[in-house]
């Protein structure tokens, strides 16, 4: 029985975060986590979505996953959020997801929890780590305990340097393979940390 608890919960435009959060999930059950894989509600306008092939193409693959709700963050020992950067902040849709936590936060149900996150943008200078950053903010404000991937494996290295998360240039199909040995570290090192809290 997995003794971790794992919410992995993504927005993805392109499929560029749900490639991701998927490998990020694989890695985590590997890791002896129970994980739930959970999309944000798209808030795009239904018209702008199917107006543009890619975006209509991976809603569409992506329709049978399930939607993140407020009781997946309370059913959750451990975090690992994946967005992609939009002007140096995380992409509105899961701003609005997150802006739905009050509930749970004034009732202390998101503080003590573990948490990471991932993120992508189109050029490698295009404000992932202040996306990273913001999200990280928010966690402070849940009362989570942060788990950045850090410089603790040469993974990290090898995917950027990004000491505060996974961030991917999104160019093209799918990520690169050192990226992906990146995601699958900073998702075992999640799932870790959170069972040393759980003690």
């Amino acid at each position: 029985m997995a003794d971790v608890k794992l919410a992995v919960i993504y927005y993805s435009t392109y499929g560029h975060n749900h490639l991701m959060a998927s490998t990020a999930c694989e890695s985590a059950r590997d890791a002896g986590a129970e994980v739930r894989l959970r999309k944000v509600h798209e808030t795009a306008p239904e018209g702008v979505v199917a107006g543009q092939d890619k975006w209509k193409a991976h809603a569409e693959a992506t329709a049978h996953v399930d939607e993140a709700i407020l009781d997946d963050l309370e059913w959750a020992d451990a975090y690992l959020f994946s967005a992609p950067t939009r002007y140096g902040v995380a992409a509105s849709q899961m701003r609005a997801f997150m802006d739905q936590t009050g509930p749970l936060w004034g009732a202390g149900k998101l503080a003590n929890k573990a948490v990471s996150a991932m993120t992508s943008a189109q050029n490698s200078h295009g404000g992932q780590e202040a996306t990273l950053l913001s999200l990280y903010t928010t966690f402070m404000h849940w009362g989570c305990i942060l788990v950045p991937p850090g410089y603790t494996d040469q993974t990290m290295f090898a995917a950027g340097g990004n000491p505060y998360g996974v961030s991917v240039t999104a160019m093209g199909q799918g990520i690169p393979e050192e990226a992906k040995a990146a995601i699958r570290y900073q998702a075992r090192r999640l799932v870790e940390v959170a069972r040393k809290l759980k003690g």
